[in-house]
């Protein structure tokens, strides 16, 4: 029989979590941080925050006089991001909105982020990357067994949004990031370094994989645009006292934003990657953290994650069966090759070429450099 997995008295992260520690109380090392950081994070009032903001507010549109856009936003079609592109506008930013199309948008994302551009009166970029190339690379990334297949669709969200800021002369990309839901540390091994085009090419090239219409984005080109380029990329929502159930529903109401069950389920390949085939293969649940982070930030109780986590990631079970099926119909698979696939061990990133040291050297003489001024 296998022994339950132990899990946090104080929040609901568990020892699926690499490297987690529990004090005699049974709190673990993920809450314990987190909770110093939102701490050290927190102003020192209110006004210091609406202060904070303002000057970030007067320092873009200072930066953007002359050009077209003063600002760059992501948006995916969640909440986050629509809510970022909501304030910068109602603070009289011009924003361009720039969204990456992989072929696995719900229609609920489509709609969303139609309706947001529309009633906010903002331009939307749109960059498509063409569908069968995509296919042939997550295929790729499936056939070397490794857990970020994400990292796709995250670099080549983060290059779109770093060329078209470089092309418009934009020194601020604002990101529906936060510290109050996300600052927990993402566990070592449920995800991989995000910068890494070494890594994508690498595993494309095994099979044989093209990249044509993905862009994509490397160490040396991040440190290019943010330092010679001096764009910066902010947790936009970090100026903000996002209190999330609060602004959702301010954005529920004012522009007729429609919600989702679970954090990033925008994406078709999201909800099933998160909900089934990460806690499937990899015996990852990332529920835990996004939970985790609100009960410390206050937002939720352990009661309430509890709840939540007693269910499936899917609440309803003809949903996930839906799921499978496109699954299987959009990448050409047969019940058996998902079979085989779950079967299958896991593989690390890097045991397949990467950047991943080459950033940890450059970070590390950046905090050098830093660290003498």
């Amino acid at each position: 029989m296998t022994k339950p997995l132990q899990e946090c008295t104080r929040c609901v992260m568990d020892e699926s979590a690499s490297e987690i520690t529990f004090d005699q109380s049974g709190q673990c090392n993920y809450c314990t941080e987190t909770l110093i950081k939102l701490k050290n994070f927190q102003p020192a009032s209110k006004q210091a925050l609406q202060d904070k903001f303002n000057r970030l507010i007067s320092d873009i549109k200072q930066s953007g006089k002359g050009k077209p856009y003063d600002c760059i936003i992501g948006v995916s079609g969640g909440a986050d991001s629509a809510y970022a592109l909501y304030i910068a506008k109602l603070n009289g930013l011009r924003p361009l909105a720039v969204h990456m199309d992989n072929g696995w948008n719900s229609e609920l994302a489509v709609n969303n982020i139609e309706n947001l551009v529309r009633k906010l009166g903002v331009d939307l970029y749109t960059h498509v990357i063409n569908w069968h190339e995509y296919r042939a690379l997550q295929q790729a990334f499936f056939d070397a067994d490794v857990i970020d297949i994400e990292l796709l669709y995250d670099n080549a969200m983060l290059a779109v949004n770093y060329r078209l800021a470089a092309k418009y002369g934009i020194k601020h990309i604002l990101a529906g990031t936060n510290t109050t839901t996300e600052g927990m540390p993402m566990p070592k091994g449920w995800n991989w370094f995000k910068f890494d085009q070494t890594n994508i090419k690498a595993i494309a090239r095994r099979s044989g994989a093209k990249l044509n219409s993905m862009p994509t984005l490397s160490v040396l080109s991040y440190a290019w645009y943010r330092f010679v380029r001096g764009i910066q990329w902010l947790d936009f929502l970090d100026y903000v006292d996002y209190h999330k159930p609060t602004c959702l529903a301010e954005i529920q109401e004012k522009i007729g934003y429609r919600p989702y069950p679970y954090k990033h389920y925008e994406s078709i390949f999201t909800r099933f990657y998160q909900g089934y085939l990460l806690p499937q293969k990899f015996g990852v649940d990332k529920r835990r953290l996004h939970l985790s982070t609100l009960i410390c930030s206050g937002q939720m109780t352990r009661a309430e994650a509890k709840q939540l986590l007693a269910h499936s990631p899917y609440p309803d079970e003809d949903d996930l069966k839906s799921d499978i099926d496109y699954f299987l119909k959009k990448m050409k698979w047969q019940a058996s090759d998902l079979c085989d696939y779950l079967s299958r061990p896991p593989q690390a990133h890097d045991h397949f070429p990467s950047e991943f040291v080459l950033a940890n050297k450059l970070n590390q003489l950046y905090k050098k450099i830093i660290k003498k001024k």
